[in-house]
């Protein structure tokens, strides 16, 4: 740390603590410097000190202590305004708004005390010649505070009116004032309009948009834009995540996750900053942390969470039934404070309203991961089926369940189940019973052979020896799916030669033999799946198609009301079509897949059509046909509706994601993906498909250009990808885009680690391209943080890299950033000459061996840029000698580069027009440091001639004429 001894290192020491992070630390520092510039005894130093000691309060959780400082500083003032420059001069004046807002922010400081001050500041400025507009910003936020809702009108309507001057608030925060207050009065519409400059990057400073994307969120659900809520919040949270001073801000975004279904990440944004609940320097901003606190709480212990460990204050834990009571108090004792100064009970009135608040969306997908507090219920609910114990009602229960089940309905086995614990104590007949034990069986998968067995005895009992064989060979099934094959087809023969049998003596119906008859072609199919080879396998396939084609001659052609019969027939067309795929037809498969699932939509049963759709997909895909991958996968997801189990549809999203993406619709697929990461949530597989899932979702907001959401995105999905689970490529590609997020959103630093460590990991691939862009782009991002040498050494790798490539167009580049690198370091100027030699020499040797015209043309355009750099290169540098001598062999060395450069471009034709242009007015403006004003009037002649049938659509053309003009009137006033 620089020792103060003088003004300069004074004033060097403030910069840098200007740029540390908010909080306890940066004021520390600040009181420091302020003791330092005392003992310099310059007023003036006094006087910046106290300026930034005041700035530095005010963007922190202690803006309670600002009002030392500038009482300080006023006084000085009155005392001696000689001492003050013109900068200070102004800053004096601009603070007086943080003092009226300060004042507002303590309930301890009275009303009549901040009326006063508002006198003061008015008096103030009108001395100064300022315009009043930021006096009556001031008073409107005073009545607009304590709800005196005619004088904010009259306030807000003034503020507008008078003249802007450079003590009026900056754009972004005028407009978010303005914004908010069409908010508070129920605007929503209005309010998104005056933000909309701010949202949309027009205006901005410190604090926006930071604070008026948090503002935007409730707005916008009330106006049911929720697509833009989300994009705003993880905007606008990854903006103030690590700010201090932006409490009331983060609240905004802990509101809206209790509002949208997201508490789990309302907890882990509480999580993240525990003073926020003990910070007393800002009150009000305190009040609203405290007041969503206990919405979110609330919202949890309605839940069923009330029990929950969840953050808060430190020192002791919490559930969070305990935080909401404790939370509730002290938002209400805070608003008690502000009323009881303020005289009104507006603030204690929109505290409550904001606790009371009812979710405004039952759940919306973020993107990031977010884990329920508890199991995620189902996504359709299966019907509501009372326990019952009498006689009618059970009756109910009994039809309910038979028409679902007859019917083939979602949750027949629920229904079942229903039954079943209402017929406990109830003498049923022995064909009810024999449902019911059926049923379960089936609820039960493996578990329940037996109880098909106990099914098929009541069957027999209650006279349907059909419906018993039935059973017995749905329990067969049931133990060839448990790995006992050969058992099960043993069982199953039998039974079947039984049922035809009693079909034939017309014992038994087509519905009871059907069963049967499916139950064998099921069982035969997974023979098949097992995979025999040679001759057993064509002879298992033929067997399974011969029971197959069976079902279909017997339930083909059965019109009526019943629905089984569709169902068989689709089933067994799903089973030829799976035959088909292993006999190496695809496209048979492809066709019978499709029958199969346009037969249950006929038959209305769609979301038995989903597993075959996925197939016709599946297939298609591997046919390249991207086009009926899609249409299937979006049939998949219409039929399954609701009735898709979560993980299900996650891979559903997903899938659709990577085609519709694949063909550039970047929007569309971002939408699939963002429903893919949700319904992985959903399932429980966050750190599996979810990770997946954000990552794909990552890729597309980047390539839509929402660099901070997807940063967010691909931050959320790297706590889970791991090279076991997801394979290395999907780590390096997350990274890679994450590098590229951060690179666009200025986060330099940290978009280098990201890209070094991806090329730490494609640094073992076999193939090397990867890992030498990663490595060169490592680089731009070291160079734009501030780290040259370790830019140079991250140039270098790459640049080794692409020699081993055989790619000279990218060595050349590595060469020449190097280049620009070593003028600004130790090696300074000759170190940086001899780069550029080297990547002039790289790019002429690899010219001159290049045999195709392509390449050709592109090493020429890269040789002339490599010139012109050079060019570039030495003109800067002679701007850091001191002897003319030196300086005038360093143009001309310059001008060299430049013709070389100019006549490269101009072999390229059209294609080189602009760049050879460029680089003929760079020659000329060193023509005329060398004081040859001849040389650059016909350059800039030349270049006029170049462009004079260019039409005024093209941009470039135009500031090439406009330079040209330039240089030419610059000579003709030197001759």
């Amino acid at each position: 740390m620089e020792e103060i001894t003088d003004f300069d290192a004074l004033r060097r020491a403030l910069a840098e603590n200007s740029g540390q992070p908010e909080g306890p630390a940066r004021n520390a520092r600040a009181e420091r410097l302020l003791a330092d510039a005392e003992r310099l005894d310059v007023p003036l130093a006094v006087i910046e000190a106290l300026g930034h000691q005041l700035k530095v309060y005010n963007y922190s959780s202690e803006k309670d202590k600002m009002f030392v400082p500038f009482a300080r500083l006023l006084r000085m003032w009155d005392e001696r305004p000689e001492e003050f420059d013109e900068y200070e001069t102004d800053s004096l004046h601009w603070v007086f708004k943080w003092m009226s807002a300060g004042m507002l922010d303590q309930p301890h400081v009275p009303l009549a005390s901040i009326e006063k001050w508002l006198g003061e500041m008015e008096h103030r400025y009108r001395l100064a010649g300022h315009s009043e507009r930021a006096v009556r910003g001031s008073e409107f936020a005073v009545a607009a505070h304590v709800g005196d809702l005619a004088r904010a009108q009259r306030a807000y309507a003034a503020w507008l009116a008078a003249d802007r001057d450079r003590m009026a608030d900056c754009h972004a925060c005028e407009l978010n004032g303005q914004g908010a207050w069409q908010a508070e009065r129920g605007q929503d519409a209005q309010a998104l309009r005056l933000w909309a400059p701010v949202l949309e990057g027009e205006y901005g400073c410190a604090h926006e948009p930071h604070a008026v994307l948090a503002a935007s969120l409730k707005p916008l659900l009330r106006l049911g834009r929720a697509e833009e809520a989300r994009a705003n919040h993880l905007r606008g949270f990854r903006l103030v995540r690590s700010m201090e001073s932006m409490r009331g801000a983060y609240a905004d975004h802990v509101e809206f996750c209790a509002l949208t279904g997201n508490e789990a990440r309302g907890l882990e944004l509480l999580a993240e900053r525990p003073a926020y609940f003990t910070d007393t320097g800002h009150p009000r901003s305190r009040l609203d942390f405290m007041a969503v606190v206990a919405l979110l709480m609330d919202r949890l212990t309605e839940l069923g969470h009330g029990d929950q460990r969840v953050p808060g204050p430190a020192g002791r834990t919490w559930t969070a039934r305990e935080l909401a009571a404790h939370a509730r108090a002290e938002a209400t004792e805070l608003a008690g404070r502000f009323d009881r100064r303020n005289g009104t009970s507006h603030v204690g009135d929109r505290a409550r309203a904001r606790m009371a608040q009812r979710p405004l969306v039952e759940r919306l997908p973020l993107g990031v991961r977010t884990v329920r507090p508890a199991p995620a219920p189902a996504p359709v609910a299966a019907p509501s089926v009372p326990d019952v114990t009498d006689g009618p009602g059970l009756a109910a229960l009994l039809a309910e369940a038979r028409r679902l089940s007859d019917t083939l309905r979602p949750h027949a086995l629920e229904a079942w189940a229903a039954v079943a614990r209402a017929a406990r104590d109830v003498e049923l007949e022995p064909r009810d019973r024999a449902e019911i034990a059926d049923h379960e069986a089936m609820a039960r998968g493996p578990e329940g052979v037996g109880l098909f067995e106990r099914a098929a005895e009541l069957y027999a009992r209650a006279g349907d020896p059909g419906e018993a064989l039935a059973a017995r060979a749905r329990g067969a099934y049931v133990r060839a799916l448990g790995g006992e094959v050969d058992a099960a087809l043993g069982t199953v023969a039998g039974l079947y030669d039984e049922v035809l049998a009693l079909y034939a003596d017309e014992a038994t119906g087509v519905r009871q033999t059907a069963s049967v008859v499916m139950s064998r072609a099921r069982i035969l199919m997974r023979r098949v799946h097992e995979g025999a080879a040679g001759p057993a396998g064509r002879a298992a396939r033929a067997e399974a198609e011969q029971a197959v084609r069976e079902v279909l001659a017997l339930v083909e052609g059965r019109a009526g009301d019943e629905v089984w019969p569709a169902a068989r027939a689709a089933e067994a067309r799903g089973m030829l079509a799976e035959l088909a795929g292993l006999c190496g037809d695809p496209g048979r498969a492809a066709e019978l897949f499709g029958r199969a699932a346009g037969e249950y939509v006929a038959a209305g049963l769609p979301w038995f059509a989903v597993e075959y759709e996925v197939q016709v997909a599946a297939l298609a895909h591997q046919a390249g046909d991207l086009a009926g991958a899609e249409r299937a996968l979006r049939a998949a997801l219409e039929y399954g509706g609701p009735h898709v189990e979560p993980v299900g549809r996650a891979q559903l999203h997903l899938q659709l994601a990577e085609v519709i993406g694949g063909r550039g619709e970047a929007v569309e697929a971002a939408e699939h993906a963002l429903q893919a990461a949700h319904w992985a949530d959903e399932a429980g597989e966050s750190g599996t498909l979810g990770a997946w899932a954000r990552q794909q979702l990552g890729g597309f907001l980047l390539r839509q250009g929402r660099y901070a959401e997807g940063a967010e995105v691909l931050e959320s999905a790297l706590a889970d990808l791991s090279a076991e689970t997801h394979g290395d490529g999907a780590v390096v590609q997350a990274r890679w885009w994450l590098g590229d997020c951060l690179g666009e959103l200025g986060e330099h630093r940290s978009a280098a680690e990201h890209r070094l460590r991806a090329a730490d990991i494609a640094r073992e691939w076999p193939e090397q391209q990867d890992h030498a862009t990663l490595a060169h782009l490592a680089a731009e991002s070291l160079s734009s943080a501030g780290l040259p040498a370790e830019a140079d050494r991250a140039y270098a790798r790459a640049g080794e890299l692409w020699r081993a490539l055989g790619n000279p167009q990218f060595l050349v580049r590595a060469l020449r950033a190097r280049g620009w690198l070593a003028l600004r370091g130790e090696a300074g100027a000759e170190g940086a000459r001899v780069l550029m030699a080297d990547a002039v020499r790289e790019c002429e040797d690899a010219l001159e061996a290049a045999a195709d015209p392509v390449a050709r043309e592109q090493l020429t355009a890269e040789l002339g840029s490599t010139h012109r750099q050079f060019g570039d290169l030495l003109a800067r540098s002679a701007a850091e000698e001191a002897e003319d001598d030196v300086i005038r062999a360093a143009f001309e060395a310059a001008l060299t580069q430049m013709d070389r450069a100019a006549a490269l471009f101009g072999t390229l034709g059209a294609d080189g027009l602009h760049s050879r242009t460029g680089a003929e007015l760079a020659a000329g403006w060193l023509e005329a440091d060398l004081g040859r004003p001849d040389g650059a009037e016909a350059r800039a002649r030349a270049v006029l001639a170049a462009y004079e049938t260019a039409g005024e659509t093209d941009e470039t053309a135009q500031a090439r004429r406009a330079e040209a003009t330039q240089m030419l009137r610059a000579a003709r006033s030197e001759t």
